[in-house]
C-alpha cells in the first residue's frame, strides 16, 4: 500500500537539454588574441553557502547532499532536489539557483543530492544501471526523513523536483509504492519514500521505447538506463537496441518507468516544458518534448491524480512558475 505523497520540481531548471548541459559543462579558457570584450561574460549565479555540506547518506563518494535550512520556529517543508544530466553528468548546482532562494524566502528548506551515474552504478553491479541513481535518490530521501528532528523538517511535506533525468527520478519517487522496510536492521530503511508532491522540468515520463516511438517518432533516449550501448559496426543505435529488446526487459520498464507506476493514490504532479507538444510528430528535442507531459497528464487524469501541465500556450495553467506550485502545495 502507498502511504503519503510528496513532490517536487524546479522551474528554472532547463527548458531544453541544451540549457541543462550548458549549465553542467565545465568552463574552458583560451589564450587571448584580442582585447577582452566590453560586455562581461555571463556567470552562473552563486548559491548561498549550505547549512551543511557534503553530508553522506551512503558509502559511495557520490552519495552526498547539501542542506539549506530555512529559518523557522516550527518544522519546515522541504524541497528535495535531484539534478539532471541524463544520469551521466551534472551536479547539485545544476538548475537549482532559480529555485533555492524562492524556497528559503518562503520558509521551505532545501536538500540537493548527488548520486551515482550510470557508469558508476554499472561498476557497482546495479541491474539495470538506472537502479543506481534512482535507488540512491530513494535512500537519500529516507536519510533526510531520519534527520527531521535534528534539521527541523516536517517529514510529511517533502516535494521532489529536478530537470530531465532528475525530473524522471522525481516522478518515479512520486508514483512508486513506499519502499520503507520496517523489518530492516537499518533504522533509516524504516523511513518512507513517499512524497507530498513533485514539480519538475522537462521530464522523461516513460522509459518504454515503444511508447516513446509512438508519442515522438524520432525518439532516441533511454537505452543507457538499461545497459544498451548500440553496435556501430551493425549501424545499430543505442535506441534501436533498446527497442529491439523491449519484450525482454518489460519487468524493468514496469519498475522504473514513471508512466507505468501511476495509481489513484499518488501525490499531485506539476510539469513544465519549454515548447508546445506535437504528438506523433518528430520533435526538435525529442528527449525533452512536451509530448511526454501530455501523455502522462492523460494517464494521471484517467485515475484521478492531480497533474498540472505547463508549456507555451497550455490551457488551464494555474501556476505559471514551478516555484509557485511548490510554495502553494508545501505551505498550505
Amino acid at each position: 500500500m502507498k502511504h503519503q505523497t510528496w513532490i517536487v520540481t524546479t522551474v528554472v531548471l532547463l527548458a531544453s537539454s541544451g540549457a541543462l548541459h550548458a549549465a553542467d559543462a565545465p568552463a574552458t579558457s583560451k589564450p587571448e588574441t584580442k582585447p577582452p570584450a566590453t560586455k562581461p561574460a555571463a556567470t552562473q549565479p552563486v548559491l548561498p553557502t549550505p547549512t551543511l555540506s557534503d553530508v553522506p547518506y551512503g558509502p559511495h563518494p557520490k552519495q552526498v547532499m547539501h542542506f539549506w535550512k530555512a529559518e523557522s520556529d516550527k518544522p519546515t517543508p522541504l524541497l528535495f532536489f535531484i539534478h539532471g544530466g541524463g544520469w551521466t553528468g551534472g551536479n547539485r548546482s545544476s538548475g537549482l539557483s532559480g529555485l533555492l532562494q524562492d524556497m528559503l524566502k518562503n520558509g521551505i528548506s532545501v536538500v540537493s543530492v548527488e548520486y551515482r551515474f550510470i557508469p558508476e552504478a554499472t561498476a557497482d553491479g546495479e541491474t539495470p544501471p538506472v537502479r543506481g541513481p534512482m535507488h540512491d535518490a530513494a535512500r537519500a530521501l529516507q536519510f533526510v526523513r531520519s534527520k527531521s528532528a535534528e534539521w527541523n523538517i516536517d517529514k510529511k511535506r517533502i516535494a521532489a523536483s529536478g530537470g530531465s533525468a532528475g525530473a524522471c527520478t522525481s516522478l518515479w519517487l512520486d508514483f512508486h509504492d513506499d519502499m520503507a522496510d520496517a523489518s530492516s536492521a537499518d533504522p533509516i530503511a524504516h523511513e518512507s519514500t513517499r512524497l507530498w508532491c513533485a514539480a519538475v522540468d522537462a521530464p522523461q515520463t516513460t522509459l518504454d521505447p515503444q511508447q516513446m516511438k509512438e508519442w515522438t517518432p524520432n525518439s532516441k533516449y533511454g537505452g543507457h538506463a538499461f545497459g544498451f550501448k548500440g553496435d556501430p559496426a551493425k549501424k545499430l543505435s543505442q535506441f534501436d537496441e533498446f527497442l529491439a529488446n523491449r519484450d525482454k526487459i518489460l519487468p524493468w520498464i514496469a519498475e522504473y518507468s514513471p508512466y507505468a507506476l501511476v495509481t489513484s493514490d499518488d501525490p499531485p504532479v506539476y510539469m513544465h516544458f519549454g515548447s508546445p507538444p506535437a504528438l506523433g510528430q518528430d520533435q526538435k528535442d525529442p528527449t525533452h518534448t512536451a509530448n511526454f507531459g501530455v501523455k502522462l497528464q492523460e494517464k494521471c487524469k484517467s485515475v484521478g491524480v492531480e497533474c498540472e501541465l505547463v508549456y507555451p500556450g497550455a490551457p488551464d495553467v494555474k501556476h505559471p512558475k514551478l516555484s509557485e506550485f511548490l510554495i502553494e502545495k508545501l505551505k498550505n
